[in-house]
């Protein structure tokens, strides 16, 4: 394992006096991009609070912004198209107006034939920043102001090193009661489909004490919900392993729910679901990626378990959390899938009783071992095995879904949109409900109907 390398406190106080002059200078507005996974949103809010020191302040669109940063994703192509749109669509923005700074930083970013795509067909584009780059922001937008030259700055090129961790920048939160909390960056498990140790770097994590202290200060401000993030967080090694983290949190004092994600089916242990079962504060929810029910897909995509392994993991979370859900991924149309195989899927999903299924078409990442594979599938043949696997899930969750008609479950209010009252509970169901509650608030909601993937209710006292 890689290990840890923080940036030194020095560095830290030295992009703060670079951001103290920036906003001397007058500062300016600001508006931030997201694609992406939950890791990406942890890394926008980061972005904000650096830019606050900076002296801007958030608008809701680019054409208000002095400052425009497209944050992207790189696990799918679909998710590098948006993002690539989305910097396409400030070409007017920046010809009407040529002092606006345009950035792109995040996942795509570390990928070389992106970066020279960016740079070739992007003109309007001013800097790149890579994943392990966020706390020298304050440096390169004064860096772009003075030199209105283009670069980009990511781990690839010398002295990146994608071991970088930096404390002590302000985050500036989406949401006041629902909070993302990364305890450790990175994967070292190289799925053969997937570029994140190439794009995100070997795993290192934060600090134990660190993350308590955020922690901590989270729930005396009242926030209800934390989610703990990782690419793998069953590999947090700090001061304690990940159920020890939970631990720690979970004892301390306020009313709070703790979730966590992504687990690997491989390192979830049966201590990290006792740990859960100790705390009515740990969320019963648990996301475990199975991406496959083929032994021999599984061993292609190198997950290094297999089905009945997996189904054994299952069996446990049920036995010992029997209200908790459980929700998973699965990629349809790996190379060399065959009908057997994806069959293999199918009877898998439906032995687990999965909550809630995110099903994807495999999309092959330019770096990734399967981008090389022989026997790559057809696109129409991906999208009607994505279908079918749908609509088989789709019946499950809605049988499962009615199981909640007629109890009552602790929700916390989202408020409301477009009329509808909403939140989520333990479970993170979404659940719309009859009359208001304010934002960040929990209710007691009776259920009294269910759909595929969610619940509706009215409010009890």
């Amino acid at each position: 394992m890689k290990e840890n390398v923080f940036v030194p406190a020095a560095e830290i106080e030295r992009q703060k006096a670079i951001a103290a002059e920036l906003k001397a200078s007058g500062g300016g507005r600001v508006w931030i991009r997201t694609f992406g996974c939950q890791q990406n949103e942890a890394d926008s809010e980061k972005l904000l609070g650096i830019c606050g020191l900076c002296g801007y302040t958030p608008v809701g669109e680019a054409a208000q912004a002095d400052l425009v940063i497209i944050n992207t994703c790189a696990i799918r192509e679909h998710a590098e198209l948006r993002a690539l749109s989305g910097a396409g669509q400030l070409k007017k923005l920046k010809a009407d107006r040529p002092d606006l700074l345009v950035a792109v930083c995040g996942c795509m970013v570390e990928q070389e034939h992106r970066r020279a795509q960016l740079f070739a067909s992007y003109p309007y584009v001013d800097f790149l920043f890579g994943t392990d780059r966020l706390h020298l922001l304050p440096e390169l937008l004064l860096r772009a102001k003075r030199e209105k030259k283009r670069f980009a700055v990511t781990a690839s090129q010398p002295g990146g090193d994608f071991g970088v961790i930096s404390e002590g920048m302000p985050v500036r939160r989406t949401s006041a009661y629902r909070a993302w909390l990364p305890v450790m960056y990175g994967c070292n498990n190289f799925c053969t489909y997937c570029v994140v140790p190439f794009v995100r770097g070997r795993e290192r994590s934060r600090d134990t004490e660190t993350i308590l202290r955020e922690a901590r200060e989270l729930i005396e401000s009242g926030c209800h919900d934390i989610t703990l993030l990782g690419q793998n967080v069953n590999s947090y090694a700090g001061d304690t392993d990940f159920p020890g983290l939970m631990r720690k949190i979970l004892e301390l004092p306020g009313d709070f729910w703790l979730r966590f994600m992504t687990s690997h089916p491989k390192d979830a242990s049966g201590d990290l679901v006792e740990a859960m079962r100790e705390s009515d504060k740990a969320a019963r929810h648990f996301h475990l990626p199975v991406q496959s029910g083929s032994d021999r897909i599984l061993a292609r995509m190198n997950r290094r378990y297999t089905a009945s392994e997996y189904l054994e993991k299952v069996a446990y979370i049920r036995e010992r959390l029997p209200d908790a859900a459980i929700t998973s991924d699965v990629i349809c149309g790996f190379p060399g899938e065959t009908e057997a195989d994806f069959e293999q899927t199918v009877e898998l999903v439906g032995r687990a009783g999965f909550d809630m299924l995110y099903t994807f078409v495999y999309s092959p990442r330019v770096g990734s071992a399967a981008a090389k594979m022989e026997g790559q599938i057809p696109h129409e043949e991906k999208v009607r095995r994505f279908e079918r696997l749908s609509a088989f899930q789709n019946e499950r969750a809605a049988a499962i879904n009615a199981s909640y008609v007629g109890k009552t479950l602790r929700v916390l209010s989202d408020g409301e949109e477009n009329g509808i009252y909403s939140g989520r509970c333990s479970q993170n169901k979404i659940v719309t409900f009859d009359r208001a509650v304010a934002p960040g608030s929990f209710a007691q909601v009776e259920i009294t109907g269910a759909q595929a993937y969610a619940l509706s209710g009215v409010v009890r006292e």
